[in-house]
């Protein structure tokens, strides 16, 4: 299975409006449920105002499609990252999924991967 990198530098928050979000912006996701509403965006696109905020994560997408029949990818992804001490927040959307990990274990969680059997480009 191949992992893209993202290039782009992360932020995970909580904001109190919609207003508060850049909808322009070219990657986000929103997750609102009836106790927050949660951003991840660029950094660069964070919003000025935040009810929480952390910054420096980074991100892998798993390149292509992923049937909704495929059982266990993320489950296997992240038991990787876990055997090596690497925390994760995933997203998911229609097509694919996303892992983030904090940044100063970009590449050991790159090395990870690629040490079991998953191509990281």
């Amino acid at each position: 299975m191949k992992l893209q990198r993202l290039q782009q530098d992360l932020t995970v928050c909580k904001v109190e409006s919609l207003e508060d979000v850049d909808l322009s912006a070219d990657l986000f996701f929103i997750g609102k449920t009836d106790e927050e509403l949660s951003l991840v965006c660029e950094t660069k696109d964070a919003p000025a105002s935040t009810v929480e905020r952390e910054d420096g994560w980074r991100g892998f997408r798993i390149a292509g499609t992923l049937d909704f029949s495929l059982i266990g990818i993320l489950s296997r992804i992240s038991t990787v990252l876990a055997e090596n001490g690497i925390g994760i927040f995933a997203v998911s959307t229609f097509n694919t999924d996303y892992i983030l990990v904090k940044e100063e274990d970009f590449e050991k969680a790159a090395r990870a991967l690629e040490g079991s059997g998953y191509v990281v480009d």
